[in-house]
């Protein structure tokens, strides 16, 4: 094979950066995420500054929590009633504001630990609107054929976000201080903001419902009722509760290499890392027809890397099936998303996309705390290798089981 030929059929497709609306959504959200990573290392530090306290700290996450729980079920609701560009420039605008609430607080000199956990809340809430309107623009912005390459790109996106942001993060917190962290999360976030107003008018699809509570709950119905969505998210649950070693992390390098932070920084940056090689590596995934049984198996892997991992005595083993481990998490998340992007109609995409983020919001977390009570009970390697294995099982079970979902074919 020719190596152009290579390329062409194993990196990452990049056919959909060829339209001009969806290329400048990509781009914003290539340049956004890195101020929000930016942001998330500096707001951490400011309240562990001000309190002394991890709890305070922990906190942050519910008050991300919440916002993304609520606003993602009622912004996905709103997203299949009304012009989907409105609505994700006026999510954005609102999480926009809220960087700019928390660099005046900063410049001000006057920070408040229940101001900082409101301005995050208001940004989670604007987020995860913005969120889950964008997810469910791309099959209006391109064919569906493309759609699985435009999830790849995206995924690529936050993986190097996850591993470039922390990183300029702390960069501009030792150099500038909390005012030019969120100053720079303000100028990079206009990037999305433009991406979005030059969208073209998206007007609803189809039958359109009243925006509110009994407009979620038709669509969790339909959810509840059609079998390949319901497995795409059960089989999500089952690798982030079962298989997520992230609250791990601090006593496996404590126990087995000696507490070393580099040790620590090189664990929680493996998974990104292998989130990245599996994203520009992905031009395969997107020729996958059978995407309900390539996830199944695919998650599978992630179990069993995970699993590795937590055998492994060597640290650059851990790393190495800790990236294993990335690399299939991120090609689940491309099949994933495609799967609820085109097996939905177009009127019920917005709902399904606030349902995907509180599912992606929730899981992890609920992973964290699994880990957490396992490790106390049973110890470290029993809750690290036990959970990817277990996920392995569990989810060949259940996937293999439902043949709607074993046959499902890519639309």
């Amino acid at each position: 094979m020719a190596f152009g030929d290579f390329v062409k059929r194993h990196l990452v497709d990049t056919r959909p950066l060829s339209v001009p609306a969806y290329r400048r959504l990509w781009a914003g959200q290539a340049v956004s995420h890195l101020g929000l990573a930016v942001t998330f290392v500096a707001v951490s530090q400011q309240v562990y500054e001000l309190t002394g306290s991890s709890f305070w700290v922990g906190m942050l996450g519910l008050a991300n929590l919440i916002p993304l729980v609520v606003f993602g079920l009622w912004g996905g609701a709103v997203a299949d009633a009304v012009d989907r560009r409105k609505l994700l420039v006026a999510g954005s605008l609102v999480a926009w504001a809220s960087t700019v609430l928390i660099l005046l607080q900063a410049l001000l000199g006057a920070p408040n630990v229940y101001a900082l956990l409101g301005t995050v809340a208001l940004g989670a809430a604007g987020f995860a609107v913005s969120s889950s309107t964008r997810g469910a623009i791309i099959p209006r912005l391109l064919p569906p054929e493309l759609v699985p390459s435009a999830n790849a790109l995206n995924s690529l996106v936050y993986s190097l976000g996850a591993i470039g942001g922390p990183m300029l993060g702390g960069v501009v917190l030792v150099h500038g201080g909390f005012a030019a962290a969120y100053a720079v999360d303000a100028v990079l976030f206009s990037a999305g903001l433009y991406a979005a107003l030059r969208l073209p008018a998206l007007a609803p699809l189809g039958a359109v419902s009243r925006p509110g509570w009994r407009s979620v709950a038709e669509g969790l119905r339909f959810i509840l009722t059609t079998p390949v969505l319901v497995m795409s998210f059960v089989v999500d649950i089952i690798a982030m509760v079962f298989a997520l070693p992230r609250a791990l992390f601090p006593e496996l390098i404590d126990l087995r290499f000696g507490g070393s932070l580099y040790a620590l920084s090189w664990l929680v940056a493996s998974m990104a890392v292998g989130a990245v090689v599996g994203g520009l590596f992905s031009g395969w995934v997107t020729r996958v027809k059978r995407q309900g049984l390539a996830l199944t198996f695919v998650i599978a892997v992630w179990g069993l890397a995970v699993a590795a991992a937590g055998l492994s005595q060597q640290l650059w083993l851990v790393l190495l099936f800790m990236a294993v481990g990335g690399a299939a998490d991120v090609v689940s998340s491309v099949w994933r998303q495609s799967i609820l992007q085109l097996y939905a109609p177009d009127e019920m995409r917005g709902r399904m996309q606030g349902v995907f983020m509180v599912v992606v919001a929730g899981g992890p977390r609920l992973g964290d705390v699994r880990a957490g009570a396992t490790a106390s009970m049973f110890g470290l390697t029993t809750a690290w290798v036990g959970g990817g294995l277990a996920c392995a099982v569990v989810v060949l079970i259940v996937g293999l089981s439902v043949a709607a979902f074993r046959t499902y074919r890519a639309r």
